[in-house]
């Protein structure tokens, strides 16, 4: 990947990682690309990671939206392979963590509610402050 002027084009027929907007993860040779920066992947995998585990689901050739890409950036294939420290696990057992993981959240952020509303602060005290 250059830096600089960069632009789609240098990333053609190269191994990229993309991140999209709603958290996933897809891996593939990029191999065509549109003034919309719509992306198409050869050999695409989505990886889930969950803590130290990760799983990879096949998907084949891939079409991605360009609006719904965040960031992507190519993988260099030696270092691909170190992913040591990582456990990889079944798609099903990656499913379960990440559904235990998100229900986790969803119980933080509901005690975090009921700690600002028990102390006075709710989203609408705090959007309807007068301003001086």
């Amino acid at each position: 990947m250059s830096f600089g002027s960069s632009s789609l084009g240098d990333e053609v027929d190269k191994k990229l990682i993309v991140v999209l907007r709603d958290g996933k993860k897809f891996i593939g040779t990029m191999r065509t690309f549109d003034q919309f920066a719509n992306i198409v992947l050869q050999d695409t995998i989505e990886r889930v990671y969950v803590g130290d585990c990760y799983s990879d689901k096949s998907l084949g050739v891939f079409f991605i939206r360009g609006d719904n890409v965040v960031i992507l950036g190519e993988i260099d294939p030696d270092k691909e392979v170190q992913e040591k420290r990582l456990q990889k696990v079944s798609w099903d057992e990656i499913q379960k963590l990440y559904e235990l993981e998100k229900q986790k959240k969803e119980e933080e952020e509901q005690l975090k509610r009921k700690i600002m509303t028990d102390s006075g602060l709710t989203i609408d005290s705090i959007l309807n402050i007068d301003e001086f």
